[in-house]
């Protein structure tokens, strides 16, 4: 979306009319829906600044313009190189603290952009004008004194402003950016804060037996910073236990290096879970590659350390029924007395992917999208063909994720390639797998491998890419064809 003058909008008096000039001048997908009062607000804010500033009639801001993914709107911003500036609009008896909290919040979402912050709250039926000061106090302010923070602020931005927001800028996964997560470089969707809260907000709670509490969601919907950063709230004043059922990666290793106050545990199903001393709370990551030995042996920890236990842990609807791998879900959801929530924000993958995905897994799953300029696929008709398209695609900066069971054939010698077990609560821009002539499509329309673990794994791999996905079917006409037809619905 671009700026829009203001004063030109709050010309027209006609509600109606108002809304849909805003979206011709904004450039918007759609209608924004705007109330009546915040309107009247906007033209009260406008008519000041024309009173005291020669060219009030000439300022352009970006109108009521939320963060992508993350939900958080602001009423008004004005960028430049060196400066933000935000006016926030409210209407009728409004209590400082409340200002303040608003304003407090959008400090922190801006300073990501990294420059001088400016931050106001016009409240229109007092007719008050207030800001932020620099000790965070909410104090009184004059017309006068924002007209000269406004003609400070020159060559201001005018482009679409979601270039500013980048995703890579504030969503990140622990696992993919440890030094990024310790330093709370991060922000979470309101969706995750108001999870977060409530699962805090019930552990507090002083009642009797095991309290349990988890969250699904679909592979980039935030599911591992949301339990990272519990643990990071849980063990500010006592220790905490996180305990991973995946691969050993690195990175963990280090947040375990530098987060005294958060033990990890590498857990799985061989292996018996002992803890080294009591902790306060028990978090589960990747929950549902939990076996029932592993469930019991967690249980009863909870019951040792009268600890509470939060899981995390995939949803696989997208798949067939025989292919999810459902150990430890009907034992988390079992549970009795267990909270659960359901994410759904996709943070990491667009749209666009997420859809794509989904169709490849589940052929009859309904989609509206036409075009997926972000898949690539390219057709090997042996081995030797294969590897030279997936060398072609590691030189234009796709990751491999591979199964051995897919494509054994020297996979982890390619350059940068990693196991899809490995990839699990990793991130990278483009991702590139193999479908082989193992796999087909059922009679209800779900892809299907050698074996149960190979679909998982096409579909856990696929879900790490951020911008671009290429896949390299080897020998498959049958399912080049449905691909195909998937692309070019």
């Amino acid at each position: 979306m671009h700026p829009i003058n203001i004063y030109e909008l709050t010309r027209i008096k006609d509600y109606q009319l108002m809304v849909r000039l805003e979206r011709q001048m904004s450039k918007r997908g759609k209608a924004l829906p705007v109330k009546e009062w915040e309107l009247d607000g906007l033209k009260s804010l406008t008519d000041h600044l024309c009173e005291v500033m020669e060219e009030g009639s000439r300022l352009s801001f970006y109108y009521s313009f939320i963060m992508p993914k993350l939900g958080k709107e602001f009423d008004l911003l004005r960028i430049n190189d060196d400066a933000i500036i935000n006016i926030e609009l409210k209407s009728g008896n409004v209590s400082d603290d409340t200002v303040r909290m608003q304003l407090m919040h959008n400090k922190y979402y801006l300073s990501t952009l990294g420059k001088e912050m400016r931050f106001y709250t016009y409240l229109s039926v007092p007719d008050r004008l207030v800001r932020l000061s620099r000790t965070d106090k909410i104090v009184d302010t004059s017309w006068e004194e924002l007209a000269s923070a406004l003609e400070e602020q020159e060559n201001c931005y005018d482009s679409d402003i979601e270039e500013l927001f980048k995703e890579d800028k504030f969503l990140i996964s622990p696992l993919t950016d440890p030094l990024r997560f310790l330093r709370k470089e991060y922000f979470l969707t309101s969706q995750q804060r108001d999870i977060r809260k409530q699962i805090l907000r019930r552990i507090r709670q002083k009642d009797n037996g095991i309290k349990a509490f988890g969250f699904s969601g679909f592979p980039g919907t935030g599911k591992t910073l949301l339990l990272y950063d519990l643990a990071m709230q849980l063990s500010e004043y006592n220790d905490v236990a996180v305990l991973h059922f995946g691969p050993h990666v690195k990175e963990l290793a280090e947040l375990d290096e530098r987060l005294k106050r958060i033990d990890f545990y590498y857990c799985d199903s061989d292996n018996k879970i002992a803890l080294n001393k009591e902790y306060s709370a028990i978090l589960i990551d990747e929950g549902n590659r939990m076996s029932k030995r592993n469930f019991d042996e967690i249980m009863e920890l909870a019951r040792k350390n009268n600890a509470p236990l939060i899981f995390s842990y995939d949803m696989e609807q997208v798949m067939s029924i025989d292919e999810r791998k459902v150990n430890g879900v009907p034992l988390i959801e079992g549970i009795e007395g267990y909270v659960g929530y359901k994410l759904t924000n996709r943070i990491r993958l667009n749209s666009e992917l997420y859809t794509f995905i989904k169709r490849l897994m589940s052929y009859t799953e309904k989609s509206h999208t036409k075009y997926y300029p972000s898949v690539s696929v390219a057709y090997a008709n042996d081995d030797v063909e294969a590897e030279t398209l997936l060398r072609n695609y590691i030189a234009k900066g796709y990751v491999y994720i591979y199964d051995d069971k897919v494509y054994p054939k020297d996979s982890n010698n390619m350059p940068g390639a990693i196991s899809a077990m490995s990839s699990t609560c990793k991130e990278y821009e483009k991702v590139l797998m193999v479908i082989d002539g193992s796999f087909t499509y059922d009679n209800e329309g779900f892809l299907r491998g050698r074996h149960e673990e190979c679909v998982r794994n096409i579909f856990h791999g696929l879900s790490r890419a951020k911008k671009e996905i290429a896949i390299v079917i080897k020998d498959n006409i049958y399912v080049m064809d449905m691909v195909l037809s998937i692309l070019q619905k």
